[in-house]
């Protein structure tokens, strides 16, 4: 690399801050989606981060009349035969765990998915979380993410104290660094060129090796680099020493001298913190400083694509510092939830809500594999599915799962809950509640044959839990309920089993193939749990699902015509509320209009529109203006998330 660099450097305001974090955002999900690549893969991949409408349940009891047939697929009778082709359960390592607490910055999901590249299990904390609780769950390394605030405001979020001598590795990334500094006697201020942007590092000399702690005088040299850098700041220094003997183990190891890196902070370092060293600066501010005890602050985000060596620091940080061994892997996983949902479960029933997606069939074939003809699979018709997607998904789950399937028609009492509901939130919520109440009478049903059902079974994943404001995160606002988290009642008549909780939905679809599962099951588009009833803007009625399934239907065959399907996160129509008017033949038409929504992104916590070719659009166009009737114009969505989300309800 070299030092010429592209930058932005110089006084910015906060709507140019803002302007700067929402193309790095857009530009990480492109290159996410031209990498290919996924989050249980090797160090040094990228991708992003984010939401995923998942299948799975929720809801509350019930009244209406429903139909329900029992497939004739056979049935496991012991627990660890379930998925064609699917390998024996591996032994479970112990856990390796990484802890994320999140201060509200933007990229704080991106951190946890670059740690999960790096093959090491992590969890993200709110900074409110207990000392108590942080250390009994053992964590190998501590990640401060970035946030809004500056360490000096009144009221700004702080790190635990017991961390600073806990003897845990901590890596503080942006405002983390600045609480380290702050713990350790450090000193920040507000900058006059503040960073947004790209910058160059330049990087020094390793810190000491982790032989002990740090003595009383390290860093507290005079005419310090840090205080040079506070007064000088902006001008011309010559580079910083490197050390002889190279920089292996440390943060940076097998990295150049120079790297690009992504900036996006106002506060500086202007005091070093006792027992520390500056190990890289750009041309305005210290921005790497480490001691000899695994405590490592970065000024810049490590995270993001912009910073292309990031997920080689992270690595370094994980695998040098904490030393993790990185065996986080799909056959692990299995292991250890297999293990986990006997625990939980014993001898218990459970009942498992399968919707068609790859999220509740990778759950039923875990839990399957754990507990086998324990678990009863409930299909729920709810007339909100994809054109014939109810006869093939019976027919796939019998093929593929060879778990015993009750089919519920139960079109008529979703549709007829949701006539004259606009709101998306109430739909979200009358689908769940339906949901529970259909799965309460199967439960029933089952006790009436003599079998207690007491769990439910849910495909739930961790993107849904951080969109939902569970009691996993507090410093994000609700963006959407969704309808296995949030629409939960609050007399559930079940205990939850969830095994993909904590699951990424690129790493759903690794558990899948590694327990046998067809690939065509496992890397289907995503569907909302809510389904078709948050692609209806507005009212839902059967004429308009009938237009809106023949329109998606199309959008979907001409995608995989095309070649592109397993290339988008998803593709699908959406039917507006909007009529237009048109000429076809020589009369005038005042039709509905079809919105086309196709999304790359790698798990949906942050995504792009697709540049899908001219000639995919046109075709797409030509023929929902033909083929469905009571639509004459169509357009496409062209806005990424954030601002928007990629499901328009």
């Amino acid at each position: 690399m070299t030092g010429d660099a592209p930058r932005h450097v110089g006084t910015t305001s906060d709507q140019e801050e803002a302007a700067y974090l929402e193309v790095a955002l857009a530009e990480e999900t492109l290159a996410a989606a031209s990498s290919g690549q996924n989050a249980m893969g090797t160090a040094g991949a990228t991708g992003t981060t984010g939401t995923t409408g998942t299948t799975g349940t929720t809801g509350t009891t019930s009244t209406t009349s429903t139909t329900s047939t029992t497939s004739t697929t056979s049935t496991t009778g012991t627990a660890g035969t379930t998925g064609a082709g699917a390998s024996p359960d591996a032994i479970p390592a112990e856990r390796e765990t990484v802890l994320v607490l999140d201060f509200g910055s933007q990229y704080t999901r991106l951190i946890a998915r670059r740690i999960r590249e790096c093959r090491v299990y992590c969890e993200i904390l709110p900074p409110t979380t207990s000392w108590a609780e942080i250390a009994a769950r053992r964590p190998k390394g501590v990640v401060l993410s970035g946030g809004p605030a500056s360490v000096y405001d009144v009221g700004a979020p702080l790190a635990p104290a017991e961390l600073w001598e806990s003897g845990i590795p901590v890596l503080g990334i942006c405002y983390g660094m600045g609480l380290m500094a702050h713990g350790f006697g450090g000193e920040m201020a507000r900058m006059t060129r503040r960073e947004y942007g790209p910058a160059t590092l330049d990087v020094a000399a390793p810190p000491l090796p982790r032989t002990g702690r740090a003595g009383p005088d390290a860093g507290a040299q005079a005419e310090s680099p840090t205080q040079s850098a506070a007064r000088d700041e902006g001008e011309n220094r010559a580079p910083l020493p490197r050390g002889e003997n190279g920089r292996e183990g440390s943060i940076f190891d097998g990295l150049p001298d120079l790297l690009p890196v992504w900036m996006s902070h106002g506060d500086a370092l202007t005091r070093l913190p006792d027992g520390f060293h500056e190990i890289g600066r750009t041309a305005n501010a210290v921005a790497a400083i480490a001691d000899e005890r695994g405590h490592i602050g970065l000024q810049f985000h490590p995270e993001v694509a912009h910073t292309p060596g990031g997920v080689r620091i992270i690595d370094n940080f994980l695998k040098n510092t904490c030393g993790c061994a990185g065996a986080w892997t799909p056959g692990n996983v299995v292991a250890e939830s297999v293990e986990r949902i006997r625990a939980q479960v014993g001898d218990g029933r459970v009942i498992c809500a399968l919707s068609g997606g790859v999220d509740s069939a990778v759950a039923a074939t875990l839990i399957a594999r754990a507990i086998g003809d324990q678990l009863t699979c409930v299909f729920v018709d709810n007339g909100l599915l994809r054109q014939d997607e109810a006869s093939q998904l019976m027919d796939t789950f019998g093929r593929h799962l060879h778990i015993p399937v009750v089919h519920v028609d139960a079109v008529n009492r979703f549709l007829g809950r949701l006539t004259g509901v606009v709101d998306p939130e109430e739909k979200r919520r009358i689908v769940g509640d339906e949901f529970i109440r259909v799965f309460a009478e199967q439960a029933q049903t089952l006790r009436a044959r003599g079998a207690e059902i007491a769990f439910l079974a849910q495909g739930t994943l961790y993107p849904d839990v951080i969109e939902s404001t569970s009691h996993d995160t507090v410093n994000a606002a609700r963006i959407k309920t969704h309808h296995n988290v949030g629409g939960l009642p609050e007399d559930l008549p079940f205990h939850l089993v969830e095994p993909l909780r904590y699951l990424f939905k690129d790493e759903v679809r690794e558990v899948g193939l590694e327990l046998g599962l067809p690939e065509r099951m496992v890397y289907r588009q995503p569907f909302p749990g809510p389904g078709l009833s948050i692609r209806v803007i507005g009212e839902v009625t059967r004429e308009r699902l009938d237009t809106l399934r023949a329109a998606d239907a199309i959008v979907v065959d001409e995608v995989r015509k095309a070649g592109l399907y397993r290339a988008l996160w998803q593709s699908f129509a959406v039917l507006t509320p909007i009529k237009s008017v048109g000429v076809m033949g020589d009369g005038r038409t005042y039709a509905d209009v079809v919105a086309i929504r196709a999304v790359t992104s790698d798990d949906a916590m942050t995504a792009d529109w697709a540049r899908l070719p001219y000639d995919v659009l046109a075709a797409v166009s030509n023929r929902i203006v033909n083929e469905v009737h009571g639509v004459n114009r169509v357009v496409y969505d062209i806005s990424s998330k954030p601002p928007s989300t990629i499901e328009w309800e």
